[in-house]
């Protein structure tokens, strides 16, 4: 594997998978709601919520491209396993 190859594999290692960013989304969604929370902690989990949303909607985007160039190739592509 090239080097480039390399950082890119290590960053997708090291990112949070989409099922864990809607995990922390809906723990943030629950502080937010919660009485108690102060306006500064509302707005710092509010923008860690923007960060995760905007995240999440790069790998469905990133997901959909690959899913429409397998489709228009007519074949397939091996997935990459999580974690392997």
């Amino acid at each position: 594997m090239t080097q480039p190859k390399k950082k890119a594999q290590a960053a997708r290692d090291e990112a949070p998978t989409l099922e864990g960013r809607l995990k922390r989304l809906e723990e943030i969604l629950a502080q937010l709601e919660a009485d108690e929370v102060e306006l500064e902690r509302a707005l710092v989990l509010f923008e860690e919520g923007v960060a995760l949303v905007r995240d999440a909607e790069k790998v469905l985007s990133e997901t959909e491209l690959r899913v429409e160039e397998l489709l228009a190739r007519g074949g397939t592509a091996p997935l990459e396993e999580e974690g392997a």
